[in-house]
């Protein structure tokens, strides 16, 4: 008798930036929702480890992969929904774009280069993966998808040394709005989560000092969890968020309110 349950069971999902920090954590609570997961990453070694990390009872039972995929490039985007329809026979239904990069610097010291990095991998690479797999459930008449996007508190209240991050994920926001107003018709759901400080590799980079001041700010006085981010994210993939559409979900501990 299959093991297989949960609130996602029999679901394909897609998740970009699979090899670390939210994207990996969100990759194993959609598996143990029951979730097929195809894990995402320019770093294939990563998104490999991933899947081979999965500790999910259904692990065994679901045919789980990784595949390689830069943001970046509208050539790699294609190929990765190409070589899952190739393997599935079907698209994925759930979409989580956690795939982003940050190339901090004071405004006035930021290269173009910096900028447009940024933008294209946080902004652009999100639009390209929505729009490429929202093609494929509208062809493939799916009876229901979700797409979430991950965007960043800073988004909604700046930060220093971020005017290219706080853009992108600005930008996120009103793409995913925008987005939920098209694809509403076909039952494509479309939401934003806006993580605050989460321990992530990527917080690892910011100085101590910072990430002490972000903590005594934040009422709930610790970073987020990663986990606690693919919580939020699987809810927003199963039915029991179907209502829910156009939102942007703060998940701060309160940070930034």
């Amino acid at each position: 008798m299959s093991r297989i349950s949960g609130i996602l069971a029999g679901r394909l999902a897609i998740v970009t930036g699979a090899g670390s920090g939210i994207g990996r954590s969100t990759c194993q609570i959609l598996s143990r929702e029951g979730a097929t997961v195809i894990a995402a990453d320019k770093n294939l070694a990563a998104a490999e480890e991933t899947i081979k990390n999965f500790t999910a009872p259904s692990a065994g039972e679901l045919d789980h992969s990784f595949i390689l995929l830069d943001l970046e490039e509208t050539k790699s985007i294609n190929n990765a929904l190409e070589q899952t329809m190739k393997k599935y026979k079907r698209p994925p239904t759930l979409v989580v774009n956690s795939g982003g990069i940050i190339r901090d610097n004071f405004m006035l010291q930021m290269s173009e280069m910096d900028f447009d990095s940024v933008i294209n991998v946080n902004l652009k690479g999100t639009f390209l993966m929505m729009q490429a797999s929202a093609k494929a459930m509208v062809e493939a008449k799916v009876p229901q998808g979700s797409i979430v996007n991950i965007s960043s508190i800073i988004g909604k209240m700046g930060n220093l040394g971020q005017t290219n991050y706080a853009g992108s994920k600005a930008g996120v926001i009103g793409m995913t709005k925008s987005a939920s107003r098209e694809l509403g018709q076909y039952n494509i759901r479309v939401n934003a989560v806006l993580p605050g400080m989460i321990d992530t590799a990527m917080a690892a980079n910011v100085p101590e000092k910072v990430k002490e001041l972000i903590a005594k700010q934040t009422p709930m006085k610790r970073m987020g969890k990663p986990e606690e981010i693919g919580e939020v994210i699987a809810f927003l993939c199963s039915e029991k968020s179907s209502f829910v559409t156009g939102a942007a979900i703060e998940v701060t501990g309160g940070f930034g309110m």
